[in-house]
């Protein structure tokens, strides 16, 4: 089997009552298959009645009531008004058979088994009176039929990507006078060494913050994007290892040659191996986000995107940054409080599971870096229908 490309729309009830982690977490853990675009969107009335008019293709009298009901579904709750404007997350995963596989772990609308192993099993709704009509309706997600609805569906979907996608800050709204503020989060390559419910499970306990997601991309750093993101930490790491590394150079000169080592002595040592052990620990924070020490990189594939992945997520709210720093907890997962991010999932300082950012000012900086409005959603999905 080839591979595919395949997609999950995780509808604005899902996002408003936090379930995307959740639902993130189903997805990658049962199908096994790499994430490898995302993008929020607030679609515009010609892109839902667009979608929408796709979505009713069977002769069968019972599968197009469920499809007229769907179709139903995405005109009321995907549409803008006056007062609202929805959000739904573009989910895009390949890997072999993976049409088949998104379907699989989202279900079936008429779901009967109460036993929660699909997506709608668990998070959708489909509620009849004693007659048999509808009273309630909510799939929670939505996916593709078949590889050629995929393909139709993700090329409609990068056509008004531009437009109705990206940071979609404003189709949230907020009380005059809230100290409304944007700011990053990276959900860390750690998280996506082998497929598991780590990348939804932080965003879960994110979740906790209250503050609303506008913007979402699937993100692999260049070395240089890296270089430059985490730039400020080189001169704190080389200020911050003078005394340690001072302090083991002169035990291991005492333990090698059996002379005392004078404090003084021990400080010059630090004032020379601080900054090189702190450009040492700096260059493997940067292989760590992007692949590659930045000594080791040709200059040539120093603005390519690195080997390793990331989730860069936005997230708007009041008090924003100082809500999901909480949530995170400090650098050492060891110093971080249980139910933490870090103390959840995080591993050794390095490896820490998620990074936000830790102001305003900086949230800006790094998310220029990364180009977290980017829209790579748009150029991975007509590249690979190019071919």
């Amino acid at each position: 089997m080839s591979e595919q490309l395949s997609y999950v729309l995780v509808t604005p009830y899902s996002i408003r009552k936090s379930r995307t982690g959740a639902i993130l977490s189903r997805l990658i853990s049962r199908t096994a298959l790499e994430l490898v675009a995302a993008r929020i969107f607030a679609p515009s009335k010609a892109l839902v009645e667009a979608f929408a008019d796709t979505l009713v293709t069977s002769d069968s009298p019972s599968h197009r009531g469920v499809q007229e009901l769907l179709k139903d579904y995405v005109l009321t709750n995907f549409s803008p008004n006056a007062d609202y404007h929805p959000r739904v997350l573009m989910l895009v995963f390949k890997g072999d058979n993976a049409v088949d596989k998104i379907r699989g772990a989202v279900g079936h609308i008429l779901h009967d088994d109460p036993a929660g192993h699909t997506i709608r099993e668990t998070f959708g709704d489909y509620i009849t009176d004693k007659d048999g009509s509808v009273t309630y309706f909510e799939p929670a997600a939505l996916a593709p039929r078949d590889a050629e609805t995929a393909k139709h569906d993700l090329l409609l979907w990068a056509q008004y990507s531009d437009k109705d996608g990206g940071i979609m800050e404003s189709a949230v709204h907020f009380a005059p006078g809230e100290n409304v503020e944007k700011t990053l989060v990276l959900i860390k390559p750690d998280n996506f060494r082998e497929p598991s419910t780590r990348p939804g499970g932080v965003m879960d306990v994110f979740s906790r913050s209250g503050l609303y997601i506008v913007g979402f991309k699937v993100h692999r750093m260049s070395v240089a994007q890296a270089e430059q993101f985490y730039g400020p930490v080189l001169e704190v790491l080389q200020e911050k290892l003078k005394e340690p590394a001072g302090n083991q150079a002169a035990k291991a000169l005492e333990a090698e040659f059996g002379l005392p080592i004078s404090a003084e002595t021990r400080a010059k040592l630090g004032e020379i191996l601080g900054p090189i052990n702190g450009r040492e620990n700096w260059e493997q924070i940067v292989k760590f986000m992007a692949g590659r020490k930045p000594s080791d990189c040709p200059q040539e594939l120093r603005n390519s995107p690195g080997t390793e992945k990331c989730i860069a997520l936005v997230y708007q709210g009041a008090d924003a940054v100082r809500k999901t720093r909480e949530v995170l907890g400090p650098t050492d997962p060891s110093k971080a409080p249980p139910g933490s991010i870090r103390r959840e999932f995080g591993k050794t300082i390095m490896i820490n599971a998620a990074h936000a950012s830790d102001s305003a000012e900086n949230a800006a900086r790094e998310m220029a870096i990364i180009g977290v409005s980017e829209n790579n959603f748009k150029s991975l999905v007509e590249d690979w229908f190019s071919h």
